[in-house]
């Protein structure tokens, strides 16, 4: 499998988009991540949940054998339909798991995670994507990968979010994208600036620019997407004590402020830089909308201490809506049925309600 964009699984052909599209009959797209994970199980548990929690439909792009397969060895009672058009999904998810096949290579096993499956979990993913793209289906929700799997069979990509960044720029004519990570709950919202790379490395890419783009994209999705008329960012400091007046650190004086002074002069309500252990406390977080944090764990050991099973993953910056469950693929779980579906159901209810956002705004816009 190559590492660049590929445009496998059933929904590769490009689809005419419907002329006058009825968005709300649209489903959302779930990717089935390592199927050797407990994306499978996860996802028929929200499958099973889908009237108590009010899911809008959704629909499987993944091996819908290996899901029939995980649902009897758990022993839940979920038919699954194999449907060739997504929007064949809201005539049957009431009684049926509808699935767009995206057949694996090999054998699925729980808790043995194959490299001759990466193709088809990527499949699915481009799958999901151009689905989206050709008005067959709302958003994309995400199933976690496992990043060694896929790089083991040729995947070049850090992670879900840098892979979909590179399909919007093959699929929807970004020439730039920039996606962005923000892990949200009830409690909590918060992006790290840099994500997948060594903290050895993390004080070398930290730029007053990459600050004022990802805060300006992090203030654009909470007006649009979560409703906020006018969002508050802290920014956290890198260094203990937010360097300390420069004691313990440059960066937070010589390249933070300075970028926060930045904002706040293109009118964005941002404020900091803060020390990161003086920020997420109860009371503190009555301060403000989000945070824009500086590293992948200053992000995002606050928000899964606080809601380890309800967190959700949102790609903002991207020409499509993505959410996924905040966690991974949890190999030891797979097929056990101890794993939680909580994370992945707040997934699709997030997908949904940013999506309908979504279609409002631009409903509103051709008025």
């Amino acid at each position: 499998m190559a590492g660049s964009v590929s445009g496998a699984g059933p929904a590769a052909s490009a689809v005419a988009r419907p002329a006058s599209p009825s968005r709300q009959a649209l489903p959302l797209a779930l990717t089935m991540g390592d199927p050797a994970g407990i994306g499978l199980d996860i996802s028929l548990s929200a499958w099973l949940a889908r009237d108590r929690r009010g899911l809008a439909p959704f629909v499987f792009f993944g091996d819908g054998e290996a899901l029939a397969a995980r649902a009897q060895a758990l022993g839940l009672d979920v038919p699954t339909t194999a449907i060739s058009d997504p929007r064949e999904a809201a005539d049957v998810f009431a009684t049926r798991f509808p699935v767009c096949d995206v057949g694996c290579d090999a054998p699925v096993k729980a808790g043995a995670p194959d490299a001759r499956n990466a193709r088809a979990v990527v499949a699915a993913i481009d799958s999901a994507v151009l689905a989206v793209r050709d008005g067959r289906a709302r958003a994309v929700v995400t199933n976690p990968i496992a990043k060694s799997v896929l790089m083991a069979d040729g995947f070049t990509h850090p992670g879900h979010t840098e892979y979909l960044g590179a399909l919007a720029a093959a699929h929807f004519g970004v020439a730039s994208p920039n996606p962005v990570m923000l892990l949200a709950s009830d409690e909590l919202r918060v992006v790290p600036l840099t994500v997948h790379i060594p903290l050895a490395r993390v004080a070398g890419a930290i730029t007053s620019e990459a600050i004022i783009a990802t805060a300006k994209i992090l203030d654009a999705s909470l007006t649009s997407d979560f409703g906020i008329a006018r969002p508050r960012i802290a920014v956290t400091g890198l260094n203990p004590h937010a360097g300390e007046d420069g004691r313990l650190g440059a960066e937070d004086q010589a390249i933070i402020a300075p970028a926060i002074a930045a904002l706040v002069r293109d009118g964005l309500d941002v404020t900091g830089p803060y020390p990161a252990d003086t920020l997420f406390h109860a009371a503190a977080r009555t301060t403000y909308d989000a945070v824009l944090a500086m590293y992948h764990d200053q992000a995002l050991i606050p928000i899964k201490t606080l809601a380890f099973d309800r967190g959700v993953n949102v790609t903002i910056g991207l020409p499509f809506v993505r959410t996924s469950p905040d966690h991974g693929t949890a190999f030891s779980l797979a097929g056990t049925g101890k794993a939680q579906a909580t994370s992945l159901i707040e997934a699709l209810r997030l997908a949904d309600a940013i999506a309908q956002k979504r279609d409002r705004a631009v409903a509103a816009g051709a008025s």
